[in-house]
């Protein structure tokens, strides 16, 4: 609220909390209250305040019962873009319902001579799936229900039924996937875990071996993948919007007074749907509210909100730019595809019948059962807990902070009855093995090092502050070096935190801006309260030029965002703060800037040591980036020697902040695999042409990496975007043509304040389990 929503200007004074929230949380209130630093006042009926002051601002009188009538009378002409009904008639929705029914698994009954039996459990974001099977696939029984936010009990329950109704049972294996498999799988000693990419995948194969895309929507995530050769060549994933999920049907169903299995059967035969495009749900609740004004009834608002998740997942999740892309032999999986509206959607929209099993909601757990039967030793027993030891189970969770480095992160600790132990949202192994990471694997860990490798200097012209936020990361070296010359003492601000992030949230004047952007505020704060004579932190609309664009160009953020802190952190009104445009990609020019700017400021310095401090900036950068390249490639020699899988982690120099990219370089190199920068390979290759503007610094070495990614058979590129940043639109979009052109899988993770490290280890798993498949096949 204070950074998005009061965007810059400070809240104080008597404050009125209002609301459902601030209402009934009192914790909330507190909070409040201490981040504000004020007592704000939750008055009696605080629920009731707008209608209150309807109340109080109207002046005339009216007969309720005449306004009432005027309600009942009031019916709008049905004004609204309509598309065409899902079917044209009862029969061909009969023929429709006969053909997805005949896509079945065989079930049998679950007696005692069914022999071992296989298990496979899907705990997923909003429900639980469990799918026992026999050696010959068949489905012996099957749950399905909501996780009710503890999936553990659920599990245990339905485990403990099987024991109690099938004594004897000899089971062969149990196999977790989905957001849970980790915890899943430690707390019931369970065989296997398997990303739920590879389970889906499994299970779509049993129903149409020759499948070439498979699109899976469950309650608040939805996953694609395109299959080639046997393998998954594509994945596509929602990055943090459940608009097009599950949730989002349930959310409107609710909203209108009904279940939403009844909701959305009201849309199978409705005239006019709505034509509500893809769009997401915030902007999407008011579409519905003016196409019911519009006189759109229920029926019609239902069948074009099955319409519009079909969109969502084709045009905005999946990015397709026509259906035919994406493949003719299509098996449609998840909890969603239960809805026929939705089926039937997305079969009109794809202009291709698809298959949608009987299972379409149980295809990651029957997808893990048939992974166990596949991996499990003929005669052995599955690990997992006996009656007795499932019947003693439970559970403890403590929540602490690590405090063993500073990522301080804050984990979630599982010990089970057994001893067990699962330590959950941990950055680094340290908290698991007592042990630091190993950082040899990782460029990431060495750019950091070598800007921490700068010291402040002699101070005998004063102290000036640099902020190590957006640029700075790759241009301090340049910056440290022309103010040490000049006999200045250069002192910069710390590595991110979340601490110092909350220091700067209340001057941050719009919430579209990048999160790399919102943290530069903080780092200008805390300069602030060091004391410095002066904070410098220039516009750059051009970056040095490299040769591998059509122009050299500093994003809009990155070239002018000193213009914003000047504007809007108080704390410079008592703090020089320099933030002229200069140029470094034209050295004899920017030689005769900073003269002015240091005469200015600082008073005459001699020309001559000016110019040496030029020499010796540009001397000390192009060492810098020298020692990143012969890194990089020193540590690709050694991951080649050693057979590990090199990932290219590519963003702009301000990824490598800890803060921005919560630790997902460090969790790489625990996959095994050696990271590094897209800087460190970009000068190796080939120049190329590539189908945009190439006219962005950062973006052409992007561009130049993942080109050189698609010669190298053991390297892979994957692309860090922060939410908010205008220009990844179109970097996305290139990237994944360039990769996708030379045979490679691309895999994007969205990055903000806050990260689902949960679902960022499932979209990198995915990604490593895809290139495993692609080398056995």
């Amino acid at each position: 609220t204070i950074a998005g929503l009061a965007q810059g200007r400070p809240i104080k004074g008597n404050i009125l909390y209002l609301g459902g929230p601030l209402t009934f949380s009192s914790v909330l209130r507190k909070s409040f209250d201490e981040a504000l630093n004020v007592t704000g006042t939750c008055p009696e009926n605080s629920l009731l305040y707008v209608a209150l002051g309807a109340a109080l601002y109207a002046d005339k009188a009216f007969v309720l019962s005449e306004v009432a009538d005027a309600l009942d009378q009031y019916a709008a002409t049905a004004t609204y873009a309509s598309e065409p009904p899902l079917f044209a008639s009862k029969e061909e929705y009969e023929a429709f319902h006969a053909r997805h029914m005949s896509h079945s698994v065989p079930r049998v009954p679950f007696s005692a001579q069914c022999g071992p039996v296989h298990i496979g459990i899907d705990s997923g974001s909003t429900t639980v799936k469990l799918v026992v099977v026999d050696e010959k696939s068949q489905i012996l029984y099957t749950n399905y229900q909501p996780n009710l936010g503890n999936p553990l009990p659920l599990i245990r329950e339905q485990l403990l039924k099987i024991y109690k109704e099938h004594p004897g049972l000899q089971v062969a294996s149990v196999t977790t996937t989905g957001y849970g498999e980790e915890l899943v799988k430690n707390a019931f000693r369970c065989d296997f875990g398997l990303v739920e990419t590879v389970a889906h995948f499994t299970a779509a194969k049993y129903f149409m071996p020759d499948v070439d895309f498979i699109i899976d929507i469950g309650g608040q995530d939805m996953k694609c993948f395109k299959i080639e050769n046997g393998a998954i060549s594509d994945i596509f994933l929602n990055e943090a919007c459940s608009s097009g999920c599950g949730s989002f049907l349930q959310t409107f169903a609710q909203a209108l007074g009904y279940d939403v299995k009844d909701f959305t059967k009201l849309g199978l035969f409705a005239d006019r749907p709505v034509d509500l495009g893809s769009r997401c749900t915030v902007f999407m609740n008011s579409s519905v509210k003016q196409a019911q004004k519009d006189g759109a009834s229920v029926e019609n608002i239902s069948a074009g909100l099955s319409i519009s998740v079909v969109k969502n997942a084709i045009y905005k999740v999946i990015r397709a730019s026509s259906p035919e892309e994406l493949g003719r032999h299509v098996v449609v999986q998840g909890g969603t595809f239960y809805n026929e509206a939705v089926l039937r959607a997305f079969e009109k929209e794809m202009g291709v019948e698809v298959i949608r099993p009987n299972i379409a909601g149980l295809m990651g757990a029957y997808g893990a059962a048939l992974y166990g039967m596949k991996k499990a030793v003929k005669g052995n027993h599955s690990t997992l807990l006996t009656e007795p030891e499932m019947r003693a189970f439970h559970r403890e969770t403590e929540s602490r902070s690590c405090g063993q480095c500073g990522n301080n992160c804050q984990l979630t600790v599982n010990t089970f009855s057994d001893g067990g132990r699962l330590i959950s949202g941990n950055r680094c192994e340290r908290p698991i093995t007592g042990k630091k990471d190993d950082d040899r694997w990782n460029l990431y860990e060495y750019k950091r090092q070598l800007l921490l490798g700068y010291k402040p200097g002699e101070n005998r012209r004063g102290r000036i502050g640099l902020p190590l936020c957006l640029n700075f990361w790759e241009l301090y070296p340049f910056w440290h070096t022309f103010f040490t010359k000049l006999g200045f003492q250069v002192v910069h601000s710390p590595m991110s935190s979340r601490k110092l992030y909350l220091e700067g949230q209340g001057s941050i004047p719009s919430d579209t801006a990048c999160f790399p952007a919102k943290l530069a505020h903080g780092h200008i704060e805390f300069l602030a309260k060091l004391g410095v004579d002066a904070i410098f932190y220039p516009c750059m609309t051009y970056n040095i030029d490299e040769g591998l664009g059509q122009n050299h160009y500093n994003c809009p953020v990155v070239a002018y965002y000193p213009e914003v802190l000047a504007g809007n952190c108080d704390c410079l009104k008592n703090t020089k703060f320099i933030y002229d445009y200069v140029g470094i990609h034209r050295p004899h020019d920017f030689t005769k800037k900073m003269t002015a700017v240091m005469e200015r400021e600082f008073g005459p310095i001699p020309h001559g040591e000016i110019k040496a401090a030029v020499e010796a900036a540009y001397g000390e950068y192009e060492r810098h980036m020298k020692q990143i390249r012969e890194k990089g490639a020193e540590i690709m020699a050694a991951a080649r020697k050693e057979g590990r899988r090199i990932i290219v982690l590519a963003g702009r120099p301000y990824h490598v902040d800890p803060e921005v990219n919560h630790g997902i370089d460090t969790l790489i190199t625990q996959f095994g695999a050696a990271v590094i920068t897209e800087d460190s390979v970009s000068q190796l290759a080939d120049p190329f042409k590539t189908t945009v503007l190439n006219q962005w610094t950062y973006h052409a070495r992007l561009y130049a990496a993942a080109k050189y990614c698609c010669s190298q058979p053991d390297m892979d590129l994957v692309q860090l975007v922060s939410f908010g940043c205008g220009v990844d639109a179109i970097t996305t979009d290139e990237t994944r043509e360039i990769l996708r052109e030379g045979g490679k899988l691309y895999t994007q993770l969205k990055i903000d304040e806050i990260t689902n490290l949960g679902a960022v280890r499932i979209r990198l798993r995915s990604l490593f389990a895809a290139l495993e498949e692609q080398e056995e096949t």
